[in-house]
């Protein structure tokens, strides 16, 4: 016998059981996200969400069923970005180089930075800096930070005394420092992680596990060690036989 078919046995297309429609809206949602991050990044926090939405070829309705409020919006491309660094510290993790993989995170953090113009501060204003998403976003990239920074120092590429905190602080300044000229930032990324390495590793000596000279230290000019206490000549160093500058330069790594 037949049985007839109730309201609650048709199938509603629109329900998100539905294979190609849940496909459809993630897809909708990474373009939303990825168009929102490019206009946030372009014109900061408050940029209109019909460009947004026109930029991820959607209508804005489709952006409201995704993200209800401006602040649910900038709060998923703010995580979104965060994971997405912190991704790339994980890959570069596996790398042979760990002082390569250190430097190159720094920089994949920095252009980050570069780009969020803004995001962090209107989402501070909108939660305070003690919420969670500020919190948990922070925090998993102080992880990531202390990760590649402690490989890159048990290499010997990076200076022993060096913490997490002052790689964030460093790339923080590198990057407000160039917020008017962006096209900087990588040069003097590059320039601070030259004064990262090891004293030795400068000079020219190597340097073993720990941070560690390889050799006894760096040498005045290429003739003669150092005695203590007296400054650091960089540029005798780089060409042996130079006479060293004068008395009272400061040492580059410090």
């Amino acid at each position: 016998m037949l049985v007839p078919m109730t309201a609650t046995d048709t199938p509603d297309p629109r329900a998100p059981s539905c294979p190609a429609r849940r496909a459809d809206a993630r897809r909708s949602h990474q373009r939303l996200l990825e168009a929102a991050a490019a206009e946030f990044a372009a014109h900061g926090a408050d940029a209109p969400l019909e460009s947004i939405a026109r930029r991820a070829c959607v209508g804005i309705g489709t952006l409201y069923r995704h993200f209800p409020t401006r602040l649910a919006l900038q709060e998923a491309v703010f995580r979104s970005q965060v994971d997405a660094v912190c991704a790339r510290g994980a890959e570069l993790a596996g790398a042979p180089s760990a002082g390569e993989a250190f430097a190159g995170w720094l920089h994949v953090l920095a252009g980050y930075l570069v780009t969020k113009r803004g995001l962090a501060g209107a989402l501070i204003a909108a939660h305070g800096k003690d919420s969670e998403v500020i919190s948990s976003c922070s925090q998993v990239i102080r992880q990531t930070a202390a990760r590649l920074l402690a490989r890159a120092q048990q290499e010997g590429a990076v200076r022993p005394d060096l913490s997490s905190a002052d790689v964030m602080m460093l790339v923080h300044g590198v990057v407000a420092a160039t917020e008017r000229a962006p096209d900087q930032a990588g040069r003097l990324l590059s320039l601070m992680l030259d004064g990262l390495r090891p004293r030795a590793v400068l000079a020219g000596g190597g340097a073993g596990p720990g941070g560690r000279a390889g050799s006894p230290g760096p040498r005045c000019g290429g003739r003669r060690r150092c005695r203590p206490g007296t400054p650091w000549n960089p540029r005798a160093a780089a060409h042996p036989g130079a006479r060293p500058g004068p008395p009272g330069r400061q040492e580059i790594a410090r």
